[in-house]
C-alpha cells in the first residue's frame, strides 16, 4: 500500500464515499504503481513507453452505494490524451494531461470490473506541456506520460453535491452548488442556516481573516438528508491600490511585500509525483522556515493536496498556466535577456490558441477555491504566446478577484495587472513601471553538492558559489544591489529561483532529493524579513 491509497484528493468537496484504485495496475502487460508515471522510479513500471494500455481488475464493496446513488470514476490527471473503458465500455476521452476529469460509471458496473486507459503521449506541442522534454537538458527536464495522479471512485446521490465554487472577501463567504436539490444546511463554527437556493452568501460577524502570518480556515460541512460533504474557506482580499503614485499589492487592506520561490513541482523518485502528498507540505514549510511567503507555480498544475497544503499554512500562490506551442530559444530567451527584442504576439494559431485559452479557463475554474491562489500567470517569456491583451480580459472577468501577470518576463502587450520582469546574471534596479512591479524570476545561483546531484553530467544554473556562505552572500547582495532598490520604485513581487535542484539544474535552495539546504537558514530568514522591514518602511503611512 502506497500513501495515495488513503490519501483523499480532493479536500474542498469531501464525503465519506472514498475507494482508492491506486496502486498495482498493468501497463502494457507489466506492473506498474499508480499514481506514479512509468518514467519514475516509484513506479516500478520496466517496459515500453509508446502508446500505453493500463489495466485494472476492481470490485467495490457491497455497501458502497445504493439504489439512488451515481457512481462516479474520477481521474486525477492522464498526460496527453486517454481514452477511458469499464467493461468494455467506452466511456471518455480526455485531452490535455494537467487538470482532472471524471465519468459516471454506475449503469457499466458488474461484481468484477475491468478498467482500462489507452493513453497516448507524443509530447505534441498543441497540448499544453510545460517543462518536459524528449532531450532532457538544462532547463528541460524528463517528460511523464499517462497516468500521473490518483484515481478513485465515490458514489453519492442522484440529487448530492456534484461541485462547490467559494468565493470570499474580507467577511463573507458565497458558495455556489452544482446539484439538481436546492434545499441545504451549512454549518461551520458560529453559524448554521438552511438555504433554498444553489447559490448564497453568508455574512460573517466578526471575521477571522486569513493571512501568512495567521492562516485561519473555517472547516464546513453541508448537507441534508440526500448528501454530506465537508470543505473550508478562508476570509481574504487581494487588490492592487497605488501609493504616492505606485501601484502596490494589498492583502486584507494591508501592503504586503510578495516574497516566494519558483516552485516546478518535480521529484527526484516521482518526477511529477511525490512519494507522499504529505512531501507537498514539507516544501512548503520549508520555504516558510526561510522567511518566504509566496510560490510561483510554474508551469504545471499539481494535485489539490497542494493547494491545501499551502492554504493550511498561509503560503500564497502565484499559479502559471502550462504553456503549449514550439519554445524557441533564441527569440524567446536569448534576445528578450539582453533587451533587444519586445514585441507583441498575435494569434498565428487560432486551433492551438483555442485548446489554451480552455485550459486557462478551466484551470481557473478547478482552482477558484483555494484561498491561497492570488494570481495567475498566463504566458511565461513568450512561449507560445498568443494575444496576451484579449486573454488577459477574458480570464479577468472569468475571475476579478485574483492578479494575472500577462507576459512573465517580456513581450509585454497592452493589458496586464504586472509589469514583469525576468534577471539573471546581473543585479539591475528595475524602473517604475504603470503596473505592479514584479521580479517575477531572478537569482538562480547553482551550488553543487556532487553527492547529492541526480547526474553527473553538465550542470546548468545562472552564476555560482561554492559553500554555504557564498551562496547566502551572493543572495543577500541580490537583496541589497536589486530587490531593495527596486522596492523603492515599487516591486510588490520577487520570486527567486528555485526551491529544489532538478535534474541537471542545479540552481535550487534544496538538493533534489531535498536531504541538503544548501544556504544558511538564519540568516536568509533575517534577510528575508529586512525586504518585508524595507517594504513596510515605503509603505507605512497607508492601510
Amino acid at each position: 500500500m502506497n500513501s495515495y491509497d488513503t490519501y483523499y484528493p480532493r479536500p474542498l468537496l469531501k464525503r465519506d464515499s472514498f475507494f482508492s484504485l491506486n496502486g498495482t495496475w498493468t501497463l502494457n502487460g507489466k506492473d506498474i504503481e499508480i499514481p506514479f508515471p512509468p518514467e519514475s522510479e516509484l513506479s516500478g513500471y520496466k517496459g515500453d513507453l509508446g502508446t500505453l494500455h493500463y489495466e485494472k481488475t476492481f470490485t467495490l464493496p457491497e455497501s458502497f452505494y445504493g439504489k439512488d446513488d451515481k457512481v462516479i470514476l474520477h481521474f486525477g490527471a492522464v498526460d496527453q490524451v486517454c481514452d477511458v473503458s469499464l467493461n468494455g465500455t467506452h466511456l471518455i476521452r480526455h485531452e490535455g494531461g494537467y487538470l482532472p476529469f471524471s465519468v459516471e460509471i454506475t449503469d457499466h458496473l458488474k461484481e468484477e470490473n475491468q478498467l482500462v486507459v489507452e493513453a497516448t503521449d507524443t509530447l505534441d506541442y498543441f497540448y499544453p506541456y510545460g517543462k518536459q522534454s524528449k532531450d532532457p537538458k538544462g532547463m528541460w527536464y524528463t517528460p511523464v506520460s499517462g497516468i500521473w495522479q490518483s484515481v478513485w471512485i465515490e458514489a453519492y446521490d442522484r440529487k448530492g453535491i456534484d461541485g462547490i465554487q467559494i468565493e470570499t472577501d474580507m467577511d463573507s463567504v458565497h458558495f455556489h452548488l452544482d446539484s439538481d436539490n436546492t434545499i441545504f444546511k451549512v454549518s461551520f463554527p458560529g453559524h448554521m442556516q438552511t438555504f433554498h437556493l444553489n447559490d448564497f452568501t453568508i455574512k460573517i460577524e466578526e471575521p477571522h481573516l486569513w493571512s501568512p502570518e495567521d492562516p485561519y480556515l473555517y472547516p464546513v460541512k453541508i448537507f441534508n438528508e440526500r448528501d454530506e460533504v465537508e470543505t473550508y474557506f478562508a476570509l481574504r482580499k487581494v487588490e492592487v491600490k497605488e501609493i504616492n503614485g505606485l501601484k502596490r499589492i494589498f492583502l486584507n487592506e494591508k501592503p504586503l511585500l510578495l516574497n516566494g520561490l519558483l516552485d516546478q513541482g518535480y521529484f527526484e523518485t516521482g518526477i511529477f509525483t511525490p512519494k507522499d502528498p504529505k512531501d507537498y507540505e514539507t516544501d512548503i514549510l520549508n520555504i516558510r522556515e526561510l522567511g518566504f511567503n509566496l510560490l510561483r507555480k510554474h508551469i504545471k498544475v499539481e494535485p489539490e493536496a497542494f493547494y491545501h497544503y499551502c492554504d493550511l499554512h498561509g503560503t500564497l500562490v502565484m499559479q502559471d498556466m502550462v504553456n503549449s506551442g514550439e519554445y524557441r530559444f533564441f527569440t524567446d530567451t536569448v534576445l528578450p535577456t539582453v533587451g533587444l527584442l519586445k514585441l507583441k504576439r498575435p494569434i498565428r494559431d487560432q486551433k492551438r490558441y483555442d485548446f489554451f485559452l480552455r485550459h486557462c479557463i478551466e484551470t481557473i475554474e478547478h482552482l477558484k477555491s483555494h484561498p491561497c491562489i492570488m494570481g495567475y500567470t498566463i504566458y511565461n517569456e513568450g512561449w507560445g504566446q498568443q494575444d496576451a491583451s484579449g486573454t488577459y480580459r477574458i480570464l479577468k472577468t472569468l475571475d476579478p478577484t485574483r492578479l494575472f501577470d500577462s507576459a512573465s518576463g517580456w513581450f509585454v502587450d497592452s493589458e496586464s495587472d504586472f509589469d514583469s520582469y525576468h534577471i539573471y546574471f546581473r543585479n539591475k534596479v528595475l524602473p517604475k513601471g504603470k503596473n505592479v512591479l514584479s521580479l517575477s524570476e531572478c537569482g538562480g545561483f547553482i551550488r553543487d553538492i556532487a553527492e547529492h546531484r541526480s547526474e553527473k553530467g553538465s550542470c546548468w544554473g545562472y552564476g555560482s558559489a561554492d559553500s554555504e556562505e557564498a551562496l547566502t552572500d551572493k543572495i543577500i547582495e541580490m537583496h541589497e544591489k536589486m530587490v531593495i532598490p527596486s522596492i523603492r520604485h515599487g516591486l510588490s513581487m520577487v520570486v527567486m529561483t528555485q526551491i529544489s535542484d532538478i535534474e541537471g539544474e542545479i540552481n535550487g535552495l534544496y538538493t533534489y532529493d531535498r536531504s541538503v539546504c544548501k544556504v544558511n537558514k538564519k540568516k536568509l530568514k533575517e534577510a528575508n524579513q529586512r525586504l518585508q522591514e524595507v517594504y513596510e518602511d515605503e509603505t507605512k503611512d497607508i492601510g
